[in-house]
Order: C-alpha cells, then sequence, then structure tokens
C-alpha cells in the first residue's frame, strides 16, 4: 500500500470515529443534572423565557433529534452557539485553540530538549550514578501535581524574583501582534518585531515550563527504555565486537533504530498536554480551551463542550496519523498496510 492511499484510509476512518465521539459526548453532556437553560437566563427569568430559550435552541424536542440536528449542522460547518454568551463555537474555538496550541508546543518543546538527552545519558551509564540521578529526577517531576508546582512556580519566579508575569498571555497595556495563526511567539517573529516576541515568551515560560515537566518525565524514561532495548540487538553486540566505541554506536546505529518509540513518546504528548493543560491554564489565567472549557462545564453550556471534545478528537486522530506516517521516514523498514 502506498503512502497516500495508507494516508487516506486512515483520514476516511476519522468519520465514524468522530460521530462516535460526537455521539457519546452528546448523550453524556444531556444526562448530566442540572438546568443549562435556567443558568443562561438568569435567576430572574420566568418559565415563559426559559421555554423560548429552549425553542430557540432546539431543546424541547426529543434526544434523537436534537442529535441529528446538530450533526446535520456539524457537517455544514455550523459548530452551534453558545447558550450562555450567545457566541458562535467555532469563533471561540479559532480565538482559543492558538493559546492552547502555542502552550502545548513549547512545553513539548522543553520537554524533548530535556528529556530526550537526560535519556540518552541515562541508557549510556545504566545502571551507574548517572543513571539513577536521571530516574530519581524522571520520578521527581511526575510524582508532583501540576497545579501544586504551578503555585510554587507562580510564586517563587513571579512574586518574589519577578523573573516572569504571573498571568494572562501577554502584556495588557501593549498591542498584541497580529498575525493568521494566532501563534504569538511565531507571528511576533515573523513580523520582526522582538519586543512582542520577548513579552510572548516571557509569559510563556513559566507555565509552559510547568506543564513540560510530565512529559520530561515520560519521554525521559521512553528514550532511556528505547535505547536499552536497541542495545541488547544482536548487530549492536556485532558492533562492539568490531571494536567501535560505544558513542559511535549510539551515534550511528542505536538513535536512530530507537526513535520509533521516542517520536511516539512525543506525538502523543501533543495530545496530552493540549488536554490536559486545564489545571495549568487556569492558575496562569491563559486564554486558552482549558479555561473556556471550565467555564462552559459550569455552566452546563452543551455546544461549546461538544465543540471542544469534538476538536480533541481531530487533534489526536491527526496526530496518531502524523506519527504513523513519520515512522516510514524514521525506519525504513515499516510497511503501510
Amino acid at each position: 500500500m502506498t503512502l497516500t492511499s495508507y494516508a487516506l484510509r486512515r483520514i476516511v476512518q476519522l468519520i465514524p470515529l468522530m460521530i462516535g465521539l460526537s455521539l457519546l459526548t452528546f448523550t453524556i453532556s444531556r444526562v448530566l443534572p442540572g438546568d443549562p437553560v435556567g443558568l443562561a437566563a438568569g435567576p430572574q427569568a420566568t418559565e415563559q423565557i426559559k421555554e423560548a430559550l429552549r425553542q430557540e435552541f432546539g431543546l424541547d424536542k426529543s434526544l434523537p433529534v436534537q442529535y441529528v440536528n446538530y450533526m446535520a449542522n456539524l457537517f455544514r460547518g455550523d459548530w452551534g452557539e453558545s447558550l450562555y454568551s450567545r457566541r458562535a463555537v467555532l469563533g471561540d474555538l479559532r480565538a482559543f485553540f492558538p493559546a492552547t496550541l502555542e502552550l502545548t508546543l513549547v512545553a513539548v518543546i522543553i520537554g524533548s530538549l530535556l528529556g530526550v538527552p537526560a535519556g540518552i545519558i541515562s541508557a549510556y551509564f545504566h545502571n551507574r550514578v548517572p543513571d539513577h540521578i536521571m530516574r530519581f529526577i524522571a520520578l521527581f517531576f511526575v510524582s508532583f501535581p501540576a497545579f501544586w508546582l504551578a503555585m510554587i512556580f507562580q510564586t517563587a519566579l513571579g512574586r518574589e524574583l519577578g523573573w516572569f508575569p504571573i498571568g494572562k498571555r501577554f502584556d495588557v497595556r501593549t498591542a498584541t501582534p497580529s498575525g493568521f495563526t494566532g501563534l504569538l511567539l511565531f507571528d511576533s517573529l515573523m513580523q520582526l518585531d522582538f519586543n512582542s516576541f520577548w513579552i510572548a515568551l516571557r509569559h510563556i515560560t513559566t507555565p509552559a515550563l510547568v506543564l513540560s515537566f510530565g512529559s520530561l518525565a515520560s519521554i525521559t524514561r521512553i528514550t532511556r527504555a528505547s535505547i536499552l532495548d536497541v542495545l541488547g540487538k544482536d548487530y549492536v553486540r556485532t558492533a562492539q565486537a568490531k571494536g567501535l566505541s560505544r558513542i559511535i554506536i549510539m551515534g550511528r546505529h542505536v538513535l536512530r533504530s530507537a526513535a520509533t518509540g521516542i517520536v511516539t513518546m512525543i506525538s502523543l504528548e501533543i495530545g496530552w498536554l493540549m488536554a490536559g493543560a486545564v489545571l495549568v491554564e487556569t492558575i496562569f489565567d491563559w486564554p486558552g480551551l482549558g479555561l473556556y472549557v471550565v467555564d462552559s462545564s459550569l455552566r452546563l453550556d452543551f455546544e461549546p463542550i461538544m465543540g471542544i471534545t469534538i476538536l480533541y478528537g481531530i487533534v489526536f486522530s491527526v496526530i496518531n496519523i502524523t506519527t504513523d506516517l513519520l515512522y516510514g521516514f524514521i525506519d525504513p523498514r515499516v510497511r503501510y498496510g
């Protein structure tokens, strides 16, 4: 099977996946206790006002009819409207998604730049002092909850030392750089606006660092395990028997063979961190999907919850497909089928 046909087949498989995900989310969101119409209308609203609101959003119809109407609108590009704010869900997702994506990418980059070398060092000095130190550091970071580390960093680096801002995505006194991606670091660099780049970098450093700790630990452990697995292969023993140094063996033979597992973990971390950034975004008042989903959940706002779930499903699926396609470039032995 060619690479193109494999990619097309995987994309087609997304359709039933998204339908199943939407059905599950729709059912759960509708059976939860509470009155979203009452929350949206306010405590002073009469029953007539609430009934009119239900009719406006189609909540007076049966659940199967509501789901069919929602999916029909979704395939037309209409992701619905917030019951509370009356804003289009797709517009909100376009506004909040770049902030979460940028935070996640920076966190994954930090975790990869620190985790991969740490895993290599740990495997190179297997069962020696550097290995024990790296494993302890990985265990240390993965053991502490993100919200606790976020508050510690916010207090120490923000309030006490004043090195970084304690919240927000950009300085409220400065005009936010414009750009088609919505990624402030990228857009400011493309415009050669280094002042805005520095402001955005200072704001994102602390939350991205906190968010990266979980991925740092995972990437370190997977890198170590992947390299140790390859070091046990026969061709590596043959290279050692020929007298090649350990460094040459690691660089020429081991790292490329171990790259598949490492790339897989890094790719999956993008989706996991994006979905798990809720606490970090809330503590740092980061205007991303995390805050958006928390507000929507507290208000039982169905449409944003559905939209966020489907968006995350699409992101996870695209990441998985991209990772599978990368295997063929990393390891020529991989065949698509």
